[in-house]
């Protein structure tokens, strides 16, 4: 009857088997490793989320808008300079070189110590404009911002004036009083003079800006108090 009671337990022989060889498959071998879960939905939104925020369409739309506004309007300056570089350029030169203390040299080498001073005090203007601290100095350093970039293309209008183009782009407007070829026959050695003073220019920017940072930064440690 423990037979009995046995198959009772277990239902039939054949699940007393059934378990009799799951036991023993429990002991003697060893368990299969379980496959590990898919991480949930909260988990993997935090991978995501430390990545950094998604920018969304609407900036992406903004970069590009402001990106083509900025390469149109330095194309529309460099088409308007060389336009009025063309119109004026050669009347620069045929109405002030001659007589200009110096002739044409003097002209070449005012212009080259202008430029660097123009271009340093435009770029030093509109670094200082700033309209939440104060509108009206603001309002000054604009102003003088764009006295300094007027003043930089004008310069810049009368070097590139002067530059002599290929043979095969030389027409009459280079050989006609003020033009291009035209300097360079009265003035074979511009191009020296206005290089030389450019540099000579810009050392003298350095050194000044050198000498007031110089003197704007503190003496030396404060003595030790007793």
């Amino acid at each position: 009857m423990r037979g009995g009671r046995g198959f009772r337990q277990h239902g039939s022989p054949a699940a007393a088997v059934a378990v009799g060889r799951g036991g023993a498959g429990r002991v003697g071998g060893s368990a299969r490793p379980k496959r590990r879960k898919a991480a949930g939905a909260a988990l993997r939104y935090a991978h995501v989320r430390d990545r950094g925020p998604v920018r969304g369409s609407r900036g992406s739309k903004r970069e590009t808008v402001l990106g083509c506004a900025v390469a149109l309007a330095v194309a529309a300056l460099l088409i308007g300079f060389a336009v009025a570089d063309r119109a004026w350029g050669p009347d620069i030169w045929r109405g002030t070189a001659p007589g200009w203390p110096g002739g044409g040299y003097g002209f070449a080498a005012t212009v080259g110590v202008l430029l660097p001073w123009a271009a340093a005090a435009a770029l030093t203007s509109f670094g200082r404009v700033n309209w939440r601290r104060s509108r009206a100095r603001s309002l000054g350093w604009s102003a003088s911002a764009l006295a300094g970039a007027a003043l930089s293309a004008l310069l810049l209008l009368v070097v590139f004036a002067a530059f002599v183009p290929k043979k095969r782009h030389r027409g009459y407007d280079c050989y006609r009083e003020g033009g291009a070829c035209w300097v360079h026959t009265q003035y074979p050695y511009v191009w020296a003079v206005g290089l030389a003073a450019t540099v000579t220019g810009t050392a003298l920017l350095a050194g000044g800006l050198a000498a007031y940072f110089r003197r704007q930064a503190p003496n030396g440690p404060p003595p030790p108090t007793t």
